[in-house]
């Protein structure tokens, strides 16, 4: 019987595990995690009839591996998409908000570009700017194939909603692969994009299910914690909860690889195979001793911390249309004390009680890292000075909630693919090491379920040469 320990307790290490057990019905799978729950960053609470997302907020459905993962665990009843009118999203900027386009008689009516502008985003599919011979910024890639003007205007509201990043030091190809992959097989972004996704939608239709009838996020009814409460609910071994891992290190090579983890105030656990899911620096801190050059590699991933304000209003209190929508961005750029406001119950229904209104600002992020530090009851002044400037709300919560994601996302800087290409050539050194969470190939829950599969097919691989 093989032994597998997963360590991290997150959506990447419990889809891991659902998967190890699907390949391998006769291994023993271990989930261990320093927390004293499982879930990492999803966490939905219920307080005082409202439902809190404290972390991720959805996933869209643009993308198979969740969507595969979701029928696979028979929740596909429990999904649940947006509101249409969630396709409405703003921007905070010079004292006021302004709807972000997404059409083209939207966008020609849009304040937010001169004519000039427009006229380069038009044109953007007939111009013809070779790449540089190196990595490229998210910021120098718009530049390059439209203009100054929109890299100022967009790229840090999409590094921002995504990232909580700089848009001058994100890796485009790393960060968002889609908009270089369009150029780099169609020429053009506006060309290669639409092609893109269509056949990302055509791949979702599984066998006898139509395909989604357009791309929205998407959640369940009692929020996120449904998709983890179900992979807990599938661990044959039960996981080991406030159990911190202290070291791992590889007992024997031969005749075959042996693993032991350590720790704290528990057994040591043996196995024939770990995967680490843990943030990129605790990944270095378990596997420092046993390969200092992997390590250093691993905390050259920078991460940035982020927290999240949740707050219910009476709806009275709440002047008519002002959070009609998906929510706003305030450009980091900017230095306000939000990153952005999500409009949660209007995106989802059922996250508010009747009469009630819930909206949750995010604060922090790579411009403003000394906001982590501030109590709580200056965060939450700050949150409900902001709101009142943005959307007119002057009267105070019902509610408050403060959670902080310390690290909350790693960024994906200049370098990151040659970076992973390193991590992963050397720790494919040590057999049965298997690296994993969001810090390498997607900072998304679409991306983290989707190398969870990749994963438990090569451990699956790995073992049957055990036998």
């Amino acid at each position: 019987m093989q032994r597998i320990v997963v360590i991290g307790g997150g959506i990447s290490g419990l889809a891991t595990a659902y998967h190890l057990q699907q390949r391998l019905p006769d291994a023993r799978v271990t989930v261990v995690e320093a927390r004293g729950r499982l879930g990492g960053t999803i966490h939905t609470e219920e307080r005082d009839g409202f439902r809190l997302e404290l972390g991720p907020n959805g996933f869209l459905n643009n993308k198979s591996s969740t969507l595969r993962l979701c029928r696979s665990l028979g929740l596909e009843s429990e999904l649940v998409v947006a509101n249409p009118a969630a396709a409405r999203r703003f921007l905070y900027e010079n004292q006021q908000l302004t709807e972000l386009p997404h059409g083209l008689g939207s966008l020609v009516a849009s304040p937010l570009l001169s004519w000039t502008g427009l006229w380069r985003l038009a044109t953007e599919r007939f111009r013809r700017t070779p790449p540089p011979a190196g990595d490229e910024s998210v910021y120098d890639f718009l530049v390059r194939r439209i203009s100054p003007e929109i890299a100022e205007q967009f790229a840090d509201a999409l590094v921002t909603g995504v990232f909580a990043g700089d848009p001058r030091q994100l890796s485009l190809a790393a960060a968002f692969p889609r908009l270089a992959d369009a150029e780099r097989r169609y020429g053009s972004v506006s060309r290669g994009l639409p092609k893109l996704l269509r056949s990302a939608r055509a791949e979702l239709a599984a066998p006898g299910r139509p395909k989604p009838k357009r791309t929205a996020l998407t959640s369940f009814r009692r929020g996120l914690r449904t998709l983890i409460d179900a992979l807990v609910s599938r661990l044959r071994t039960p996981p080991h909860l406030g159990t911190p891992v202290r070291h791992v290190g590889l007992t024997t090579r031969e005749p075959r690889p042996l693993w032991s983890v350590e720790l704290e105030d528990a057994e040591p656990l043996e196995a024939d195979a770990i995967v680490l899911t843990l943030p990129a620096p605790r990944q270095a801190g378990l596997i420092a001793d046993l390969d200092g050059e992997l390590a250093d590699l691993m905390l050259q991933i920078p991460y940035v911390s982020v927290a999240v304000v949740a707050m219910g209003f009476r709806a009275q209190d709440v002047p008519t249309d002002a959070v009609d929508g998906f929510g706003y961005i305030s450009p980091q750029r900017t230095r306000r004390d939000l990153l952005g406001v999500q409009f949660c119950s209007s995106i989802f229904a059922e996250r508010a009680p009747s009469g009630m209104v819930l909206v949750r600002a995010l604060c922090g992020g790579w411009q403003r890292p000394e906001v982590m530090t501030w109590e709580d009851d200056r965060l939450g002044l700050a949150a409900r000075r902001e709101l009142r400037f943005a959307l007119g709300i002057a009267r105070p919560p019902v509610l408050m909630h403060i959670c902080r994601w310390d690290p909350a996302i790693p960024q994906y800087t200049l370098g990151h693919l040659e970076r992973v290409a390193q991590i992963e050539e050397k720790a494919s050194r040590w057999p049965g090491l298997y690296l994993g969470g969001n810090a390498y190939h997607g900072v998304a829950l679409n991306d983290c379920t989707a190398q969870a599969e990749r994963i438990a097919d090569a451990i699956a691989r790995y073992c049957s040469g055990l036998k």
